[in-house]
This record gives structure tokens, sequence and C-alpha cells, in this order.
């Protein structure tokens, strides 16, 4: 049953564990579904307006809506097929804007607010916690009242917020955010982005594919923390499609007039009516009072967790965003669940060796495991391949045949250890990846296997194959 919060809510059921959750996302919902499956009442505190943390309302589900609408888009105005007829699509970014609204308010409804509404051992509060004592959260709520609310364990699961760099001039212009450009319903003629890593990118294709003229100011190069060649080849991809990438620039100074944003680097300026400042996230933790109970958190502000999400203090777990587990929804719901499970009794690890991640982009970016530099950074001798997406018979016949997979393998063993995929709908071929590294499959092992003839997935046979010989002599079902 619902609540909004009382001093009844402070009265511990005898021989019942009470479980504090703090935030009410992916990690904070998966925990108290697990807690309460097995027999704990759980509390639910969160300040924000609506519940459901970052991914259903301001991250995956409104972005993957802009960026498929922004890739039809694109497909009518330039499509590969000669018998189809391209034309400039008639795009209302207003309409677009109330689609992405509605299907996040019907996915919340549906995997939040009903599961609240539905479990009679969550109970939601509405307000901001601090910690006051050991078992004791101070919440503060929107009419400024407070209550004390009494816990046996507690999770920490804030969440994060925008990181922002320190230029000159930024803080006195009305520059975006990743949510402020995800729900905007006037499209702006152009767009400067100041960020080169996910969610930059993703939103800068989608832009350009909507019709918006987009620079992208990176410090370094795009993706600089994946294997270079993934970064090196999407740029390629941005700029066939118009998108201007300036590399290893620096921004010194940002104004604003009617005019638009004038953006001064160390060597040029860039003048754009709208500005994106995408350059990471940090941990939601300030105004936790964590040194009131102890817990430890890195030089960024994340809780310090261990492979079963613990922090240094026994009773209290974190997830999701704000700790130092990787900053993935899907991450988050495992992480938060395996915490239930340990509050209840359970001994649960959260293995994060083989961890598939995708960029939506066109082509998309999907990895999982190791990368060749990587590997070799970690003392491992290793063999890879590279096969572009032109010899994959459904890329020929899809005429999408930009990027390439690649394949990294122990020398010694031949097992399967990475995978870095840049192509059209990449993101359905790295599940296959991440199952073979995690069946310590060699080379041999996935070149061997029945793939299904045509599609994009064949391109892993296709590449273990080129291991020990050139595919380009095989007959078309890659035998």
């Amino acid at each position: 049953m619902n609540a909004q919060g009382s001093s009844n809510c402070c009265a511990s059921k005898a021989k019942q564990l009470h479980v504090a959750i703090i935030g009410s996302g992916s990690a904070a919902f998966s925990c108290a579904i697990k807690a309460a499956e097995n027999g704990a009442r759980v509390t639910i505190i969160e300040g924000a307006d609506v519940i459901g943390g970052c991914c259903v309302n301001v991250g995956c589900v409104p972005s993957k809506i802009l960026i498929r609408a922004a890739q039809l888009a694109h497909q009518q105005r330039s499509n590969p097929f000669t018998g189809i007829e391209d034309h400039e699509p008639k795009i209302d970014r207003t309409l677009l804007s109330h689609q992405q609204i509605s299907r996040v308010d019907e996915l919340r409804t549906a995997k939040y607010q009903n599961i609240l509404k539905n479990n009679p051992a969550l109970t939601l509060i509405k307000g901001y916690a601090r910690f006051s004592s050991k078992n004791a959260l101070n919440i503060t709520h929107a009419d400024g009242t407070e209550v004390t609310l009494l816990a046996d364990k507690f999770l920490i699961a804030t969440g994060s917020t925008p990181t922002f760099p320190k230029i000159e001039g930024l803080q006195n212009t009305p520059y975006w955010t990743s949510t402020e450009a995800l729900f905007e319903k006037e499209l702006p003629k152009s767009l400067a982005v100041i960020g080169s890593s996910v969610v930059a990118v993703e939103i800068a294709q989608a832009y350009a594919r909507l019709g918006c003229q987009v620079t992208i100011l990176a410090r370094s190069t795009l993706l600089k923390s994946e294997d270079p060649l993934l970064g090196d080849r999407l740029s390629q991809c941005f700029e066939k499609e118009g998108i201007e990438i300036i590399n290893n620039t620096q921004v010194t100074r940002i104004t604003h007039d009617d005019n638009g944003f004038f953006i001064q680097t160390e060597d040029e300026q860039v003048l754009c009516e709208k500005l994106l400042i995408s350059t990471g996230r940090h941990a939601n933790t300030v105004g936790l009072d964590l040194d009131v109970v102890g817990v430890r958190t890195d030089g960024s502000g994340a809780v310090l967790v261990n492979e079963k999400l613990e922090t240094n203090v026994s009773h209290i777990y974190a997830a999701g965003d704000c700790s130092t587990i990787p900053q993935y929804v899907y991450v988050a719901a495992a992480a938060g669940s395996r915490a239930g499970s340990n509050m209840t009794g359970d001994n649960l690890k959260l293995d994060l060796s083989i961890m598939p991640a995708v960029i939506f982009t066109d082509p998309q970016v999907a990895t999982v495991g190791l990368s060749e530099g990587e590997a070799e950074n970690q003392g491992i001798s290793v063999i890879s391949r590279v096969l572009e997406m032109e010899n994959v018979p459904r890329a020929l016949a899809n005429f999408e045949t930009d990027g390439f997979i690649k394949l990294v393998a122990d020398k010694q063993s031949n097992k399967l250890i990475g995978a870095q995929i840049l192509a059209h709908e990449g993101g359905e071929l790295i599940q296959s990846a991440a199952l073979a590294i995690h069946n310590q499959m060699t080379i041999e092992d996935l070149a061997n296997q029945l793939f299904p003839y045509l599609t994009m997935v064949e391109g892993l046979k296709l590449c273990a194959q080129t291991f020990n010989k050139d595919v380009s002599e095989l007959s078309c079902c890659a035998g």
C-alpha cells in the first residue's frame, strides 16, 4: 500500500526485517522486489516529483525513441535502394516530444507505480533522506516537515547527475543537458555538443538526422575509452552524414546572446543556436550525510561497494549509478536484485567480468570482454582479427556495410576473451559473443557453430573463421 509518510511509518513490525531504500530507480525497485519476495517489508524514499529514476524518465526510454525516429527520418532522406525515391521528411518535433512523454508515462506506470500499488510489502515515502544514525534516516518532505525512519538494512540507490566542465561563462548560458535535448519541442538549426562519449554521440547523431547541423567538440577523440578503431570508424560514419567533429580541442570560453552560443576554443570559434553539455555524470551522494555512519566513497563521491554490493558498513548496501559499479541500467537492476537477496540472508555476487554494452548510434557500437589493449595491459598475449562488414552477406543484402567485427582471443588457449563491433544493429550481435566468452569457447568452437543465413550475427562465425582462413574464398553460407 502506498504511503506519503507519517510518524506511523517509523514503527517496526516485530520479527520482520525492514529494508529502507533511498531512491526509486531500477536498482531500488529490483532490490525492493527481491527483498519483499524474501519476506522483508520495504520502504522506498524518493525526493523527486516522479519515481522510476533516470532510465525510464530521462534516459534509456526517451533517448531510444528519439534515436529510432531520427533513423526513420534519415532513411527517408537517404536510403540505399535505387528503386525507392528519397524525399525530405516532414518533422514535427513537438508531436515527437509528446509521443516520447506518453510512452515514458506508460512505462513508469506499468513498471513502477503499479508495482507499488500491487505489492503490499512496499511503501513509498516522498521526501529527501539523510542518515542521522546507524539505523535511522531523517526524511524531509516538500512542505519542510521531517520524520525519522528506523530500519534494519539500507540500500543507497540515488543515481547520478550530469557533471559540467569548468568553462568560463558556461553557467551564465541556457545550455542543455541530455534531459532538455531529449524533450525539446522545437528543432534548432544548429547544435554544438561538448562531449564525446555515449550520450553525446547518441544525441548528436539523432539531432543531425532530424535535420540539425551538428558539431561535436571532443577534448580527445570519440569514444576514447574504447578500442581506438571504434571511435575512428564511427567518426568516419558521422562525417559522411555531415556531422562536424573537432577533435583534441579545449573550450576556453562560452557566451550567449540573441544570436546563439559563441564557443571559443584554443584555435577557433563555433557559433550555434543550441548547446548540449554531455561530459559525464557523477554520483548523487551529497546530502546523504554518509559520514555520520562512516560509509566510504571514492574521489568522485561514488559509494564504494564490493561484489556483494556491500559498503564498508555491514548493513548498508549501494547499487546503481551512485556506486562504483558501471553505469548501465541492467547492471543496476542486477546489482539491486543481488543486494536485496543478500540483505535477506543470501550470499550472491555480481559478476562483471563479462558485461556487454551497446552505444545506440547507427551503426551501433557493441562491446564485451577485453579489448586488445586491455588484455595486453593485463599481461595477456592475444591474437585478434577484424572482419569488415562488407564480408557479411546480410550487410550486403541490406546495402549497409559500414563497420566491422573484431574478435580478441587468448593466444595460448585460443579462447575468445573479447569482441568489439561497429555495425548496423550491432547490439543484436553482442550477446552471442558474451555467451561464447562465458562458456569459454575457442575461436574454433565459434567458427564451427551453425549460424542462420542471412543474419547479421553470422558475422561472428565469419570473423572467427578469419583466424584460420580467407573468408573471401568461402561459399555464401560460410561453411
